[in-house]
């Protein structure tokens, strides 16, 4: 789905999180960054994808990365969720989908034959210069965490 490969300059974003603090790229120059888009707060997939990530998150933050989740929910949602399961890292909520788009994973989903436009659940990990080294599709969100670090 998304047009961004392995070499290409991140876009850069700003969005507010779950307590309305704006986030920017800038905020993580010369830090290398985990950016997961995920559908929907509170959601089975997404909330494997996030406990996995939170069950893991010491031993990420161990091998230098930062996190940050991104979907369409509004902060309120965000808060929720990350009170509900305890979440150590932030969530943009992208409403407008400003960075959704940027990033090119909105678009055509498929579920039970039905087609509508949505989110990609995707995974960027970029660099402390912002490259993007790695890009996951094909999430596993009960080991999300493992797929992440198994990149080297």
């Amino acid at each position: 789905m998304t047009t961004l490969k392995p070499g290409d300059k991140s876009p850069q974003f700003e969005g507010i999180d779950q307590d309305g603090n704006t986030i920017k790229s800038s905020d993580f120059e010369g830090k290398p960054l985990i950016i997961f888009f995920y559908p929907k707060d509170n959601t089975p997939g997404c909330t494997n994808q996030v406990c996995n990530l939170r069950d893991n998150y010491q031993i990420l933050i161990d091998a230098g990365y930062q996190i940050i989740g991104v979907s369409a929910d509004s902060s309120k949602s965000h808060k929720r969720f990350i009170e509900k399961h305890d979440l150590p890292f932030p969530l943009i909520a992208d409403t407008d989908k400003t960075i959704i788009e940027a990033f090119g994973i909105w678009g055509e989903k498929k579920f039970m034959g039905r087609k509508y436009m949505g989110i990609h659940r995707n995974t960027f990990v970029l660099d402390g210069d912002h490259n993007i080294v790695h890009v996951i599709e094909k999430v596993k969100t009960k080991d999300h965490a493992n797929q992440i670090l198994s990149l080297g």
